[in-house]
């Protein structure tokens, strides 16, 4: 089944996202339905490796939803801006630290039904410390933890950000295959 866009209108522009209405028509018989898109430019997730058995997260004031969640470092793609160099940047900004090396774990969509937001997953390793630079509105914690500490947090349901647990247990299968 498919379906063809017959009118779009544009509700809202913000910052980081446009808020569009979708006219659609099913191609089969005909029905109209009106669909909410958020469209977003994208983003990148580090996992930062401070060594083979330690993972640094960070706990993470989220104002829309009114919690700390504990989470990886992320941040959205700039206009024109590589994911993989969206990572690094984030990297640095929001944890102070830069990588040596930044390899590509996988892609993956956090909300396909409403938002066109594609997420890029990365491994940091060699990691060294620089200089913290937070947007004004970001609180962040640096959280230091012990890998497999990490991934027991998910399975208590300690951790509840979506791209936190993706990108961790992607990078987890990888790692028990003997990938890295």
């Amino acid at each position: 089944m498919s379906w063809t866009l017959k009118d779009r209108k544009t509700v809202f522009t913000g910052r980081r996202i446009v808020l569009e209405i979708h006219l659609t028509e099913r191609d089969t018989d005909g029905k109209v339905t009106q669909r909410e898109v958020v469209k977003h430019p994208g983003a990148a997730v580090i996992l930062p490796m401070l060594d083979s058995k330690t993972v640094l997260l960070i706990r993470n004031r989220r104002y829309a939803i009114g919690e700390t969640l504990i989470e990886l470092p992320a941040g959205t793609l700039e206009s024109g801006e590589s994911p993989m160099n969206c990572a690094g940047r984030e990297l640095v900004e929001e944890t102070g630290y830069l990588a040596e090396r930044l390899t590509p774990i996988g892609n993956f969509y956090p909300s396909p039904g409403v938002l066109t937001e594609k997420l890029y997953a990365f491994l940091a390793e060699g990691l060294f410390r620089s200089e913290a630079n937070l947007d004004e509105t970001e609180e962040i914690e640096l959280l230091p933890t012990a890998y497999d500490e990490a991934i027991a947090m998910i399975d208590r349901g300690e951790i509840h950000d979506g791209k936190t647990i993706a990108t961790l247990l992607m990078y987890d299968r990888r790692r028990r295959r003997g990938g890295n």
